[in-house]
């Protein structure tokens, strides 16, 4: 690339100098632009080596292999796109970035705010390490999403799935995940020993391998029971298949599982996640401070929390009534 600039200005200068003046130039060319080069070079390996010791480092962190691959193709996404080193890339180029990236499919607002989360977590990460001054994305504001009131069951709904549990498995399942509120890939890693009766709680292994205490009601810890006494398999894990080898229960059985009760009873999409949606919305509704929820659910941010949570609207139309009308 040097040698065809140099080769372009002795073109142009050609017949102006005289041969010793123009050989002088393309000595002084030379040395002037051959560091450019050189930096160009440093700057290729740096956009090759930052993207791999960021992720080295949210591993460290304890982010999950799942979380990584996430990170690695958002960022590696943008840098192909950008095709610039990270230490040149501007605010103005990762606006046209996101821009382009919501203009060219289907990309719901929460989806763009995560890649634009994302991204603002490793310019971050490269100004705490002196890669460069500032982030670019500190000028780029949090994408409005917009809310939307998100189901949750009803009581009776949860006594209708219970009912129509035609299996103890399924209903200790439905009764876990409706008085601890745990995520579904939490409660297909428990074990037997994770679970202590006496104290009706269990160890789980959140996101980041975080452990936590989560808790449960008599009623749970009654079918926990019945249903493990009726296994006659020797297997660790809390939860198996019905049938033989008797594997542990993968998340996608806990699915199925769901959706199936959900069509024969006619309920509107049925899936593990709402059982958690649930709970915190319950427990703020009977009072339970954030805080202890927060804990409860295993969320980092407090804020994470307040968007699970769905204040019950009978609730407000009597608090007006009380306090304003």
């Amino acid at each position: 690339m040097i040698d065809q600039v140099i080769a372009s200005i002795s073109s142009d200068m050609y017949g102006i100098l005289d041969e010793s003046q123009m050989q002088q130039l393309i000595e002084v060319l030379a040395k002037h632009l051959s560091p450019l080069e050189t930096a160009d070079a440093k700057n290729h390996y740096e956009k090759s080596s930052l993207l791999p010791a960021f992720i080295s480092a949210k591993r460290v962190e304890g982010c999950s292999e799942k979380s990584l691959r996430y990170y690695d193709s958002t960022i590696r996404n943008m840098l192909e796109s950008i095709e610039k080193p990270e230490c040149q890339i501007t605010t103005m180029d990762l606006r046209t970035y996101l821009d382009t990236y919501q203009r060219r499919g289907t990309v719901s607002k929460v989806t763009l705010d995560n890649v634009r989360r994302i991204l603002s977590s490793f310019f971050a990460w490269l100004e705490d390490e002196d890669f460069i001054v500032k982030s670019p994305v500190r000028r780029i504001h949090k994408v409005k999403t917009g809310k939307t009131v998100k189901e949750t069951y009803s009581d009776e709904s949860l006594e209708l799935m219970r009912d129509h549990c035609d299996n103890a498995r399924d209903l200790a399942m439905i009764d876990l995940l409706a008085s601890t509120g745990i995520r579904v890939g939490e409660l297909v890693k428990l074990n037997r020993d994770d679970v202590d009766f006496e104290n009706r709680e269990c160890i789980v292994f959140g996101k980041g391998n975080k452990q936590r205490k989560v808790y449960f009601d008599a009623r749970t810890k009654i079918h926990l029971q019945r249903y493990l006494s009726e296994r006659v398999d020797e297997h660790e894990a809390l939860f198996v298949s019905l049938l033989k080898p008797y594997d542990r229960l993968q998340i996608s059985g806990v699915e199925i599982r769901l959706r199936k009760i959900g069509r024969e009873l006619n309920f509107n999409k049925v899936h593990p996640h709402k059982f958690r949606r649930t709970l915190a919305t319950m427990a703020i509704d009977k009072g339970m401070p954030i805080e202890q929820v927060q804990q409860l659910l295993g969320h980092q941010s407090i804020d994470t929390t307040l968007q699970y949570a769905m204040v019950n609207q009978n609730n407000v139309k009597e608090s007006h009534r009380k306090f304003i009308g």
